[in-house]
């Protein structure tokens, strides 16, 4: 099986990756089993750059939050600001202070320098506005919405002045009360302000919607864009904070589900624009149901690869990113009958492998699940060996 599993591995590039493929897909995912690991990240960047010059791939998303990641695009795209300021503001969860983030940035600022719009590289987050601990008040995308409508359509046509929307939303620390995310009560989210505000929010993508015509001919691609973004954005947010207020048992599937369906609604969007290279964690991009456990409790939920995939079709392609050891936080040598430890035996360096032929190389030997020892670790699931189109394996993840 060994020499099986050599044969159907290839040296990670985006050749490579792209033999995988039946035609380029217009959303490529590659996926990783943990965060804050600079070698994985450093393997996106590579790829990216290849898919640029190669493929012609000219947006990368990245799970951060979708309206900070507009500091980052103005950035690359024009110079607005400095390196410095954009990674401490362009980026959530703490992904600004990655060398591997800021090196992707600036590189990505070095190559639009000089070139036309249409050739530029574009960024963006494809998360909500969402901490594990909070989310964010949806001020910002709500006063954005409203303030582009109401320079470009009657203001009869508004469902309220901008006053009202301050006077709903109140202070932010309302909604960003990280006591919420565990205790239903301290949520503002099924307040009589905040279900005015989700009609509200709704009123004013409608009126959004109503007037495209007009607006596309007003507006730059660019506005345009954006404004969309804010309203799926004010939307998503609310709907979030009205969960958040739900006792019910089902209260954290739906919070971790509407959490995928936001990514989505923005991974399509992108989608329609172009080709776009998108990277997450697995369990984000993969085209089977997420799962994990909260509190004793298994919560499973429909990812935002499954979303995507279920409307794209084969336009969705996933590549899954599996590791040997990461032994600076005890991931140790892999047990051999699991799938890491049979692309183990792969001599060093990163390998694309071919989930099909890997498929037909096992035969009806189904490896084991390797136990995850920490919980920021996700070891790779081999009942998703048909759910990704390859295999990314780094053999040993060093510290650092």
């Amino acid at each position: 099986m060994v020499t099986g599993i050599k044969d159907i591995a290839h040296a990670f590039e985006a050749a490579a990756v792209m033999r995988l493929l039946p035609a380029r897909p217009r959303l490529l995912g590659l996926g990783e089993p943990t965060h804050g690991e600079d070698t994985l990240l450093d393997l996106r960047n590579d790829l990216f750059r290849r898919l640029v010059e190669q493929e012609g791939y000219r947006t990368i998303a990245i799970e951060s939050d979708c309206m900070t990641g507009l500091v980052v695009d103005d950035y690359v795209t024009s110079g607005t600001g400095s390196l410095d300021e954009v990674m401490e503001q362009g980026f959530s969860h703490g992904w600004g202070t990655s060398a591997a983030n800021r090196e992707l940035v600036g590189w990505m600022r070095a190559y639009n320098d000089g070139r036309p719009a249409s050739e530029r590289l574009r960024f963006a987050g494809f998360d909500g506005p969402l901490e594990i601990t909070a989310a964010a008040s949806p001020r910002q995308a709500l006063t954005a919405l409203h303030g582009y409508l109401s320079a470009r359509v009657e203001t009869d046509l508004l469902p309220c002045a901008a006053e009202t929307l301050d006077r709903l939303l109140g202070t932010d620390d309302r909604w960003t009360d990280p006591a919420a995310m565990t205790d239903p009560a301290r949520s503002v989210g099924q307040s009589a302000e905040a279900a005015r505000l989700r009609l509200l929010a709704d009123d004013l993508v409608a009126l959004l919607d109503a007037q495209t015509p007009h607006l596309v001919t007003a507006s730059s691609p660019e506005e345009w864009d954006r404004a969309r973004l804010y309203g799926r954005t004010a939307i998503g947010l609310l709907r979030y904070h009205h969960w958040m207020a739900d006792a019910s048992p089902a209260r954290m599937t739906r919070l971790v589900g509407l959490r995928d369906q936001m990514m989505a609604h923005n991974l399509l969007a992108l989608a329609a624009r172009g080709p776009a290279f998108v990277h997450a964690h697995n369990s984000h991009l993969q085209r089977e149901k997420s799962t994990t456990r909260m509190g004793g409790t298994l919560l499973e939920w429909w990812s935002a690869g499954a979303l995507v995939s279920a409307r794209l079709g084969r336009e969705y392609a996933f590549l899954a990113t599996a590791v040997g050891t990461i032994r600076h936080r005890g991931v140790d040598t892999p047990p051999p009958d699991t799938v890491e430890g049979l692309l183990y035996t792969l001599p060093d360096g990163h390998r694309v492998i071919d989930t099909r032929r890997l498929a037909t190389v096992l035969g009806g030997t189904r490896p084991a699940h390797r136990v995850s020892p920490w919980f920021g670790y996700s070891a790779f699931d081999p009942a998703h060996l048909d759910d990704c189109d390859g295999i990314v394996f780094v053999k040993d993840l060093p510290q650092g």
